[in-house]
């Protein structure tokens, strides 16, 4: 009885613990947190100074006894007690816009497909320290595909390709399993780091990660364009060590982005080698889903769809399609329990 008074009143959220990222779905509300998953800490008091939006417009900027980090490295906990701070930030948060008296939800988090045990049991106990009542995790693909609204419980195969800010996850989908999986931990932040070093070879210019990022955005693509777009780059000359800007075309980025581009593209490929032929033939009516932040990128579908001689679908809204798909799953834990990772943490509550 006090289970069920409890589901009644609780917010539950979804969680799409990003590299990148951080989003949270709220149930029955939506998503009502978007901001990066970066944390400032004063490295003398070891006191945590900002997270999120106000943490991350300090990067580069900070003198050197305060340090902007990610904790979560290619979609994994690099720093536990930074995670567990900035995942109780966010509770938090959520419990101030939402007026609940219940201070103690039910959480479901996106993971990497691929995971070890221990980065599971990780993500769990950041979780459950933060304030979560419950935590349950959901692959990251699965998450992407419930989001993009396919019927992954349906026995008709799906494939999706989520790239996210520091993996990219591929996956075939059937009855509500995934039946091959791909975990590269090659994405937009690789992106970003390929357009750093460019700059570097090419014309002597240290350029920083946000600036890489803006370019990527602006003028990024991984297919020839119609029209001519261009960007400049700042940073400092290697040479002087004086300020310096650099304007690049699209052919240049794009010339930049191919390393990263071929390894997902051949990752794809590969994983498309597995699947059983009857699964294939069904991905090959439907296509392939590109989803998260990477799906963005100009010409990325017309790219996959030359080299795997396939149709791609670029989801609706990709950035969220992950923790639009940990929403629908909190909406209804107990009918779509079968599309979470199998823990040893106890059952969904009834």
């Amino acid at each position: 009885m006090l289970e069920r008074i409890y589901q009644k009143f609780s917010k539950d959220i979804g969680i799409d613990l990003g590299t990148a990222n951080t989003l949270v779905y709220v149930k029955g509300k939506g998503i009502v947190i978007n901001e990066p998953s970066v944390v400032a800490i004063n490295q003398r008091t070891k006191q945590i100074l900002a997270i999120g939006n106000e943490a991350r417009n300090m990067v580069g900027r900070t003198p050197p006894h305060i340090v902007a980090t990610r904790p979560l490295v290619d979609g994994v906990i690099s720093d536990f007690e930074v995670t567990e701070a900035m995942l109780r930030y966010f509770i938090d948060k959520v419990h101030a816009q939402t007026y609940t008296f219940l201070r103690r939800p039910r959480v479901v988090i996106g993971i990497p497909s691929g995971v070890t045990e221990v980065e599971k049991r990780a993500v769990v106990d950041a979780a459950i320290n933060a304030g979560a009542a419950k935590a349950f995790l959901i692959e990251e693909p699965m998450a992407a595909a419930v989001g993009a609204r396919l019927n992954v419980q349906d026995p008709q195969g799906s494939m999706i390709v989520d790239i996210g800010g520091g993996t990219t996850e591929i996956a075939v989908i059937s009855l509500g399993g995934i039946v091959i999986s791909k975990s590269i931990r090659i994405a937009g932040d690789e992106m970003n780091q390929n357009i750093v070093d460019y700059a570097r070879e090419n014309f002597n210019l240290l350029l920083g990660e946000r600036s890489a990022e803006e370019v990527k955005i602006k003028i990024g693509s991984a297919y020839p364009l119609q029209q001519t777009l261009y960007a400049p780059m700042r940073g400092r000359d290697l040479v002087s060590g004086l300020p310096k800007e650099v304007t690049i075309s699209d052919a240049q980025a794009r010339e930049a982005l191919m390393h990263s581009l071929k390894v997902i593209v051949n990752s794809i490929k590969s994983v498309i080698e597995e699947i059983p032929p009857e699964l294939i033939s069904d991905i090959m009516h439907k296509g392939i889903v590109l989803a998260g932040g990477g799906a963005l990128l100009r010409g990325l579908d017309k790219l996959v769809a030359e080299a795997t001689a396939m149709s791609i679908v670029v989801a609706e809204d990709p950035l969220t399609c992950v923790v639009r798909g940990a929403g629908v799953v909190v909406e209804d834990l107990e009918v779509l329990k079968d599309v979470l990772v199998p823990t040893d943490l106890g059952k969904i509550p009834r």
